[in-house]
Formats: structure tokens, C-alpha cells, sequence
């Protein structure tokens, strides 16, 4: 990792300027075609976001359990990090279990439509974003750290930068957990179903250099062992990425130290066009 990133890390992760949190924050009500509801995301702006032309997004997905509103309930922190980072962030829901798939089991469950097609349109339409996909990145936690790159491998058109943090990157391990049987069945019946949906298999649609990668896991995470199975894969492919193993399980303690070095990966990024 070059010398920079490590400095730029310390100065922005360790500055103690912000102890008043400017930024923003909307709860809007978004609206799903293909589900036919409405659903809600969080959207966290910039202090200067009226003095500002556009700004990048980054779409931040909550875990098993979650809602579109559990990183801001967990990490207040991510209003500095807005300001510090100059992006706007954008938190949508999806609905406790939805592994973010289009469900083959259930036709009202399409939170891959959603997530990568619905919404973003509706936030490029609302907010001062840059509209290019050079300027859009997705990262989340557990579930969303599995959404994220799932989402960003199937759809390179829309986001150009993808992170994970403690992502349940491979779901065969785990036939029982999580309800993801009620999203693609049950692992005996279906088990190509899950193999195919899980982004440990789907590596062979990345090419070298076309979607950025920022990836970390805890040390004591159950989900550590199919995260260095992904890094694995992704260097025998020659895919570039950054791949982290850091002190923590598979908590918000964790998640709250790890967010700053992903978002700081992601200005890095749209900095350099």
C-alpha cells in the first residue's frame, strides 16, 4: 500500500477537529417498481453540500437483522466522515433477510433490482451527485459486505468501487443460517443455486482493474476463513484489491473502526477520476 494512503489514513482517521457532526442527515421514502412498495434509505450529506456542484455516493448496506437505519444508529461517526471525505452516503433498507438477491423463491423480494437499479436513479434524480458510475461505490457489513460485492460484480455499469467489511462471502457453509433458505431455497435442493449466488464463485466477472476492491475482516470473525478464501481467488485471478485482516469479531466495535479506512479507500479512488 503506498506511503500516502497510510498518511492521509492517520491524519484523517486520528484528526480530533470534528467535534461538532455538521452533516446532514434525510430519511427518505423511496419508491421499488419491481416490488411495487415503498422503502426507506438514510441519506447523509455534506455541511457544504448547497455551496458544492455534486459529489460523489457511496451506498452503505446494514447486515442480517438490520435496517436502513442501523449504521447511523450504530456509527455517528459517519456524519465526520462526510465531511471529512466530501460524498454523500446512502443507506437503504433491505428488509432484515434479503441477502440483497432477486428471489427466485419469492417474487416480492428483488432488493438486487432495487439496490443497483431502482435506487440509484432515484437518488441521482433528488441529490447534487456526480452521475457516473466512476463517482458511485457500495461497501456494507456481514450481509450488505456480501450484497456489496455482489452487487458491484453483477453490475460494473453502476458502481466502479467496491468494499467489504466481515462479508458473508461465501453462503454454502452455512445451509441453516440467516434465512437464506427463504431467499433461494434450501441448500439440498437448490445447492448450483447457492454456489452460483454466493461472490466467492463469481470472480470470473471481474477483470483486472475495471472495479476497484476493499476488503477487511476481523481476526476472531467467523466469516474470516471465506474472506482469505476470496483474497485467494482474486490474486490467482491477478484482480487487485486491498485485503485486511484486523483485531475484532463480528460486531460494531469492529465495524466502526473499519469504515473509516473503507471511505477513506473510496476517496482515494474518486480522487483519482
Amino acid at each position: 500500500m503506498k506511503k500516502y494512503f497510510f498518511i492521509a489514513g492517520l491524519l484523517y482517521l486520528l484528526n480530533p477537529i470534528s467535534a461538532v457532526l455538521a452533516a446532514k442527515v434525510d430519511t427518505l421514502q423511496t419508491y421499488s417498481t419491481a416490488m411495487k412498495k415503498n422503502i426507506k434509505a438514510v441519506v447523509i450529506l455534506p455541511e457544504n453540500y448547497d455551496q458544492q456542484k455534486s459529489f460523489p455516493t457511496v451506498y452503505l448496506l446494514h447486515g442480517y437483522g438490520g435496517s436502513y437505519n442501523a449504521w447511523i444508529n450504530n456509527v455517528p461517526n459517519l456524519k465526520k466522515y462526510v465531511d471529512e471525505f466530501q460524498m454523500i452516503l446512502v443507506c437503504p433498507d433491505g428488509n432484515f433477510s434479503s441477502w440483497y438477491f432477486d428471489s427466485p423463491e419469492d417474487p416480492k423480494w428483488k432488493y438486487e433490482t432495487y439496490v443497483a437499479a431502482e435506487l440509484p436513479v432515484q437518488i441521482d434524480a433528488k441529490y447534487k451527485t456526480i452521475k457516473d458510475r466512476k463517482a458511485r461505490a457500495i461497501t456494507g457489513l456481514s450481509m450488505g459486505g456480501h450484497g456489496a460485492l455482489y452487487l458491484a460484480f453483477k453490475h460494473q455499469d453502476v458502481f466502479a468501487a467496491a468494499g467489504s467489511m466481515s462479508g458473508g462471502v461465501d453462503i454454502t457453509p452455512f445451509p441453516g443460517n440467516w434465512d437464506i433458505a427463504k431467499r433461494l431455497g434450501s441448500y439440498a435442493k437448490h445447492p448450483e443455486l447457492w454456489k452460483a449466488n454466493s461472490v466467492l464463485n463469481m470472480t470470473h466477472l471481474l477483470i483486472p482493474n475495471q472495479l476497484a476492491l476493499i476488503i477487511d475482516c476481523g481476526k476472531d470473525d467467523f466469516f474470516l476463513a471465506v474472506n482469505k478464501k476470496l483474497h485467494e481467488d482474486l490474486n490467482y485471478r491477478n484482480i487487485p484489491h486491498d485485503f485486511t485482516i484486523r483485531p475484532g469479531s463480528h460486531n460494531f466495535d469492529y465495524w466502526k473502526n473499519a469504515i473509516g479506512y473503507q471511505l477513506l479507500y473510496f476517496r482515494d479512488f474518486f480522487d483519482k477520476g
